[in-house]
Parts: C-alpha cells; sequence; structure tokens
C-alpha cells in the first residue's frame, strides 16, 4: 500500500464500520481465558470512578453550607465543616490513588494480551516476511510497540472517562434543575432554566471544537507515521554503519535523513496551527465557563431570592454539568490521537487477515524421500516470468549445484521451496525430514553465542563438548572461550566468520537436507573446502542443494544444472530439457 495514501484508503475501507471494526479489536480480550480477572478490575475502577462521582455531588452540597456559614459567620459550622470536609479529603485520596493503580493494571494487562497475540499472528505463516514483501503497511514495529500502548490506555481512559461523565450529568444535572429555578422571557416560563443553559452551552461548544479540528485525526496519524519513518531510517544507518562509512555516504544520508525529517516538521506545523486554533476555542470557552453561571443566577441572588451559599451549590452544579457535556471538547485531542491509532491497527490487523487468507499460488508439501518440482513457473511481483515449466528431481542423499546469471532465478527457486516465493503456479514436493536453510546472510540473534550457534533451538540443547567440537571444525577455534557471552554478535563477526558460524548450525543440527543460497560466497576457497568436506564428512548421507557461483563448488556435488533463458538446464545439455 503506498503510503502517502493510507490514510484515506484505510478511511475509504472502514467508512460505516469503524466501530465494528474497532470492536473486534476490543471484545476478544474480555472474552478471553484472563475475562475473570479483567472484568473484575474493570468493575472495580468503575466503582472507584462512580465513587469520586459521589465525592463531587457531596461536595456541592458541602459548598452551599460552606459559604453560608461564611455569610452568617457561624464559627462552629465552620469548623466542623473544615473537619468534616477533611475526612472525606482522605477517603477521596485514598480512593483516586487505587482508580489509577487498577486502571495501569488493567492497562498492562490488556496490553500483554493483545502484544502476545499481534506477535503470534504476525510471525504465523511468516507474515512478517510476505507483508515486507508485498508492502502492505508500514513500520510493524510500532505499530505493535506504540500503537497497541496507545489504544489500551486511550480507551480505557476514554470508555472510563464517558461513564464517569454520564453518571456525573445525570447526577448534577438533578441538582442544576432543582436549585436554579424558573425564569420569566417573553411571558415564558422555563423552569430549570440553568440547566438549559448548560446544554445549549454545551452543545455549541461541542459543534464549533467539532468544525474547527476536524483535521486532526489524519494530521496525527500521519505524524505518527512519519516519526516511525525516520525512526526506521536512523537504525537503518546504525546497521550499516560500516557500510556508509566506506562508501562515504554521510552526505547522502543526511539528505535522506533530512527529507524524513522534513516530513515531521512539516506535518508537525500543520499539527500546531491546527492545535493554535482549537486552543484558542477550547480556552476561552473555558474561561467564559468559570463566569457564565454567575451572569445567568446573579438576577436571582441580587433579587434576594437566594443565598450565597446557594449561589456557590449553583455555580458547583453548573460547572459540573456545563463541564460533562463539554466532555467531547476536552476530550477532543486524545479522541483524534485514538482515532488515528484505531486507523493504523485495523489496517495492519486486516494486512495478517489477507496474508492469511491468502491461498499460496506454488502448492508446496512434504512427501516421501526425494525432492520434486514439477512444472513449476516463477513469476515477479510486476508479472514477469523468471522461471518457465521448471521440472527437477534430487533423490536422498544426492548433492546438487545450482547456478546462473545474476538475477536468473536461482534464490527464487530456492524461496520457492522454503514458501516464501508467492507469485506463480506448479508444485513442490520436499522431503519429509529434518531440513535447514542457509541463506548468504545469516541471522545471528542477539545474546549468548550458545544461542546464536543453536538458533533457532534453546542455547542448552547441546552439549559443552558439542559446541566445541563445531567451533573447531568451522574454524572458529577463537570463538570457544567467548560462548556464554552475551553480544550483537551480526555486528561483531565478520560476515565470512557468520557464514562459518551457520555452517556450525548446521552441523549441530544435522539435517537430513541441507539448502544453502550462496552460503560461502564472503569465505575463501580453502575455508569454503573445508567446511564442504565437513558437512560431508561428519553427516553421512546428507542431501544438499547449493546455489553457487565458484567453479570450486563443483567437486562437492554430484550434479549441477544451471538456469539460462528461464529454464533449468544440465551442465551439458545444449538445450531446455527436464532435469
Amino acid at each position: 500500500m503506498n503510503q502517502n495514501a493510507e490514510y484515506s484508503a484505510v478511511n475509504d475501507a472502514v467508512r460505516g464500520h469503524f466501530f465494528r471494526r474497532v470492536w473486534q479489536l476490543i471484545w476478544p480480550y474480555w472474552r478471553s481465558e484472563e475475562k475473570g480477572k479483567a472484568w473484575l478490575l474493570l468493575a472495580s475502577v468503575i466503582g472507584l470512578s462512580l465513587f469520586s462521582v459521589w465525592i463531587s455531588v457531596w461536595m456541592n452540597s458541602w459548598y452551599r453550607d460552606f459559604y453560608n456559614a461564611l455569610q452568617k459567620k457561624d464559627f462552629a459550622a465552620f469548623t466542623h465543616l473544615i473537619l468534616y470536609f477533611c475526612g472525606i479529603a482522605a477517603v477521596a485520596i485514598l480512593g483516586a490513588v487505587y482508580r489509577l493503580y487498577l486502571t495501569q493494571m488493567l492497562t498492562i494487562r490488556w496490553r500483554r494480551w493483545l502484544t502476545q497475540r499481534h506477535f503470534n499472528r504476525w510471525l504465523d505463516n511468516k507474515s512478517y516476511y510476505q507483508m515486507e514483501q508485498g508492502g502492505y503497511t508500514d513500520n510493524p514495529d510500532q505499530r505493535i510497540s506504540e500503537d497497541l500502548n496507545n489504544f489500551t490506555s486511550d480507551t480505557l481512559s476514554l470508555v472510563l472517562g464517558l461513564i464517569r461523565t454520564v453518571v456525573s450529568l445525570v447526577s448534577f444535572s438533578v441538582i442544576l434543575w432543582g436549585v436554579s429555578g424558573s425564569i420569566e422571557v417573553f411571558g415564558v416560563t422555563i423552569p430549570g432554566y440553568m440547566f438549559w443553559c448548560a446544554l445549549v452551552y454545551a452543545i455549541v461548544g461541542s459543534f464549533l471544537t467539532r468544525w474547527i479540528g476536524s483535521s486532526l485525526i489524519p494530521l496525527n496519524n500521519q505524524q505518527q507515521r512519519f516519526e516511525a519513518d525516520m525512526r526506521f531510517s536512523l537504525i537503518r544507518v546504525r546497521e550499516n554503519a560500516e557500510s556508509i562509512a566506506l562508501y562515504n555516504g554521510e552526505p547522502n544520508e543526511k539528505e535522506r535523513l533530512t527529507s524524513r525529517f522534513g516530513k515531521v516538521w512539516s506535518n508537525y506545523w500543520s499539527l500546531m496551527k491546527v492545535t493554535k486554533r482549537l486552543t484558542f476555542f477550547t480556552a476561552g470557552y473555558g474561561q467564559a465557563a468559570v463566569i457564565f453561571p454567575f451572569v445567568v443566577a446573579a438576577p436571582r441572588y441580587f433579587a434576594g431570592k437566594i443565598e450565597l451559599g446557594e449561589l456557590m451549590q449553583i455555580n458547583s452544579a453548573f460547572g459540573n454539568v456545563q463541564g460533562d457535556m463539554s466532555w467531547f471538547i476536552d476530550s477532543f485531542s486524545t479522541i483524534a490521537g485514538w482515532k488515528a491509532t484505531c486507523d493504523r491497527l485495523i489496517s495492519f490487523r486486516q494486512a495478517m487477515i489477507d496474508n492469511e487468507g491468502h491461498k499460496p499460488a506454488i502448492g508446496v508439501e512434504e512427501q516421501g524421500e526425494s525432492l520434486s518440482v514439477d512444472n513449476l513457473n516463477l513469476d515477479l511481483n510486476d508479472g514477469r516470468n523468471l522461471l518457465a515449466g521448471a521440472n527437477l528431481s534430487v533423490a536422498a542423499g544426492e548433492r546438487l549445484l545450482l547456478s546462473g546469471r545474476s538475477g536468473s532465478g536461482k534464490s527464487t527457486l530456492l524461496r520457492a521451496m522454503g514458501r516464501l516465493w508467492p507469485t506463480g503456479h506448479g508444485h513442490i514436493r520436499l522431503p519429509a525430514g529434518r531440513s535447514l536453510f542457509l541463506p548468504q546472510k545469516p541471522y545471528l540473534p542477539i545474546g549468548t553465542l550458545r544461542d546464536a550457534l543453536s538458533y533457532p533451538q534453546p542455547g542448552d540443547t547441546y552439549s559443552q563438548e558439542r559446541y566445541v567440537q563445531v567451533l573447531q571444525a568451522c574454524r572458529l577455534p577463537h570463538l570457544i572461550d567467548r560462548l556464554d557471552e552475551g553480544n550483537h554478535w551480526q555486528r561483531l563477526l565478520s560476515p565470512g566468520e557468520q557464514q562459518r558460524l551457520a555452517f556450525a548450525r548446521a552441523l549441530l543440527f544435522a539435517p537430513k537436507w541441507l539448502y544453502m543460497d550462496e552460503a560461502t560466497s564472503a569465505m575463501d576457497e580453502e575455508d569454503e573446502a573445508a567446511l564442504y568436506q565437513a558437512l560431508i564428512d561428519q553427516i553421512p548421507g546428507l542431501s544438499i542443494i547449493s546455489v553457487g557461483h565458484r567453479s570450486t563448488l563443483k567437486r562437492f556435488h554430484s550434479r549441477h544444472v544451471r538456469i539460462e533463458g528461464g529454464h533449468l538446464v544440465n551442465q551439458n545439455a545444449s538445450a531446455p530439457s527436464a532435469v
């Protein structure tokens, strides 16, 4: 998906279905294996939120009694009310602390559950690989780490805030209706007129807020993406520091990073302008709300119909009702950010679902003891054909060398055997049993060298003696004393050492079938010969499929097949034929 059009594309895709899609993100947790603790925590947090509303209602009555005591200069009532306030305040503080604590506990538990589910979905069926190749989404790391964090915290904040607001609105509306009295306008008596003033005030404010801040949602979405893109570019510089330094590529990288930050800068300025307009309005709206109830209630006070305590109670009740009705105004920035986060998670989730539902065009199954490729066609993403009508059979124990010009499709054929190539048609039957792929650039996880050697198995799978043996066999004796050292081995070791370590991994795993994609390209010929011979000597009956260019590899393989003109050709054949 084109990144610059992602927001509009998602908006088009989910228009009319947004809340249904969000519900599909929310609901599974609340009926999962953790539902008991989740509902208990939610009920506790809601209960403490309602308790805080009760405190506010009580404080409204306290205002009336307190200001009446001040007006009457009743010191005994004043002292009693101060002590009463101290007791309730202590309870209110305790409730507020535990409301926050339990909310955070629920948030992190929900985030842990969602994160684990997204880990599973992203890693299963090789979705992480296919989504990168297809360009379905940008920055999945940000969506799993930041977006899920924001989603859980903002969702709970908005839902709990809305519940508290509704209960508070009902409670204070009853109070405001009762204390505000009625007013006659143009001969018409309006009961509970302060309530209607608060309602009109909040409705007008909400409409204007939505109109002024409507562009915050797409701008927030873009800001998150631009920030993630810049962070990814910085990580790329770190990962490829040596290559960039040797190329003297600093000016190019500066230009690239400056361009990335330019998008962050430009979009942030747009955010600032919209936020400035919105803040002008909301700040003015909030300041006017302080004085508005006094202005509206003043005629009754100066007419002697209410006392100072009742005036302050009306002001407090009006403030609560107006504030509750203005919940949308106060929460608009949070809602805008939440909507942008939901859009990104929805598109990410949909991309994973689409990948799961995508039926592979190339049939790959494990059966029997030999490798068979039947009428295989491999296509590039742009529709161009790479390999046509390929037929290949490799018996158990054979060692096959696959060569050809760069870009002819050698590595692509291996990817198809590894279920990684999505375009084309045909059938591949892989032999059942232990198999291992060695790519040109091995993956070495950050951790101990023992863990890197045994990957993807745990580090304690093999004995110390076995680790020592394979390191010696693969010409890495200088690493024996560092087996338990934790490090970033992919940065620390040279490309040749990394490839030799991958051979050591193969010796440990002892597969029946080994698929190697130019796995010795960074080695010299002497190391290459020693390591191939170690494989043949230490793993009897090993079947090997090697992709390589060097003629020195031929002596380690019983067969040699080239890819020429999009066809598999025997080394001595002059025309395309079945192999």
